[in-house]
């Protein structure tokens, strides 16, 4: 794929996820350098120094190392789910910054020193809002997926599974539902397709 951009990723991290999705949807075929994260290859390094998962190089050289800039200039070149129509830039900056700094700190309590349970409780109440939300619409924006379930639905499926009986037990009936269409879509088994671990020598 010599005029298809390269993208580095990794499986399991939220950011990739979303990148994923929205490259698929738009159906612009790339060349996937699957990585580990604990072992960053140094051409990857060097098109991004910030050393995070999802990086896309495109063939004229330029980087876009930002999971929702990969999104917009995907979706820019071909959308045809309309799903720039949901880029509810507030309820997206919410999940990227209150709620993640919640969920890091409930799933990786240890590691930040912090108590899980307090962080638990105020993510908690952010996904009442969803909840709320998806009350009286299929979707975060309206009837159809786009952009804002996109890059919000990874991160509500990292913290619904850090404690799954607990999640389960939550008054959030449309939330689980809303989870479930996305986890049990054609597309998100697309995304989450496994891709042999790319190695620096594989490009010569």
């Amino acid at each position: 794929m010599a005029d298809a951009p390269t993208l580095y990723s990794f499986r399991r991290c939220p950011y990739a996820m979303r990148a994923r999705l929205a490259l698929l949807a738009s159906g612009q075929a790339v060349e996937h350098r699957e990585i580990l994260l604990r072992a960053k290859p140094a051409a990857m390094l060097a098109a991004s120094p910030k050393g995070t998962v999802p990086v896309l190089v495109l063939p004229d050289g330029r980087v876009i190392d930002e999971s929702l800039e990969i999104m917009r200039w995907a979706l820019g070149r071909h959308d045809p789910e309309a799903w720039l129509a949901g880029d509810d830039a507030a309820l997206i900056a919410t999940n990227d910054g209150p709620f993640k700094r919640h969920l890091d700190r409930y799933k990786y309590a240890e590691r930040h020193g912090s108590d899980p349970i307090a962080h638990r409780t105020e993510a908690a109440g952010l996904l009442d809002a969803l909840e709320a939300r998806l009350r009286d619409r299929a979707q975060l924006c309206g009837a159809r997926r786009t952009l804002a379930d996109m890059a919000i639905f990874p991160f509500v499926r990292q913290f619904a599974a850090v404690e799954p009986d607990w999640f389960a037990a939550q008054p959030w009936a449309a939330l689980r539902g809303w989870l479930t269409g996305h986890l049990e879509s054609e597309l998100f088994a697309q995304a989450m397709v496994r891709h042999p671990l790319w190695v620096e020598a594989d490009a010569g």
